[in-house]
């Protein structure tokens, strides 16, 4: 799951949900950093099962919320929900559950044991939701996602749909709730056996940078 055994450089966790809209305003700030402090500090995306079991149902149920944080999150973050999306939500059938995506982020990982690319993956797997409107749920949804990366869909699928892949997805989401985090997203840092807290919630990419150059400073 992690590259920081191979390269022994500090590794920013980003604990985040492919249905939370604040990660989608915060992700492309972390692949801004991924850029950015290449060589110096892998990226890894961690899934934090939010809406999941009893919590998973239409969207109807709580759509009121959602739609009135979109506002709050494209003025704060510069991130824009689609219309397709807002359809989609007014629409109110539209099953909300974390799972199927994060299922879906995990095969990925598995398939190309890159941590790194699965970032942008993760990104992309909330694009097709918030700006395309795409149904997360779906196979089909992920073909058109994973050209760019040149994974062959049939064995993602294959991956995908495994028991133990949901499996792997549930014991993630254990593992992130292990680590503490009160919401998404969060960005942890590790630096050898040292966790640190990078962000609780979301913070302007300027913020973000600072920070980590502070923290590896006081870590080096």
């Amino acid at each position: 799951m992690s590259s920081e055994s191979a390269t022994n450089l500090p590794e920013l966790l980003y604990l985040h949900d492919p249905l939370c809209g604040w990660c989608y305003g915060l992700s492309p700030a972390i692949n801004q950093i991924q850029t950015d402090f290449a060589g110096r500090l892998d990226v890894s995306v961690l899934c934090g099962g939010m809406v999941v079991g009893d919590e998973a149902g239409p969207i109807a149920e709580t759509w009121d919320y959602l739609r009135q944080s979109l506002d709050e999150v494209e003025t704060v973050t510069g991130v824009r929900f689609g219309e397709a999306f807002r359809t989609l939500g007014d629409a109110g059938t539209y099953r909300y559950d974390s799972e199927p995506p994060s299922r879906a982020i995990v095969a990925f990982r598995q398939l190309t044991q890159d941590p790194a690319r699965t970032v942008a993956f993760a990104h992309a797997v909330q694009q097709a939701l918030f700006r395309d409107g795409l149904d997360l749920n779906e196979a089909a949804t992920y073909a058109p996602l994973l050209a760019p990366f040149g994974v062959d869909a049939a064995e993602f699928e294959r991956r995908r749909a495994a028991p133990e892949t949901a499996q792997a997805a549930r014991q993630e989401f254990a593992a992130v709730a292990r680590i503490g985090v009160q919401g998404f997203p969060t960005a942890v840092v590790r630096v050898g056996e040292q966790g640190y807290v990078l962000a609780r919630g979301y913070q302007p990419y300027e913020q973000l940078r600072a920070g980590l150059e502070q923290l590896l400073r006081e870590t080096a």
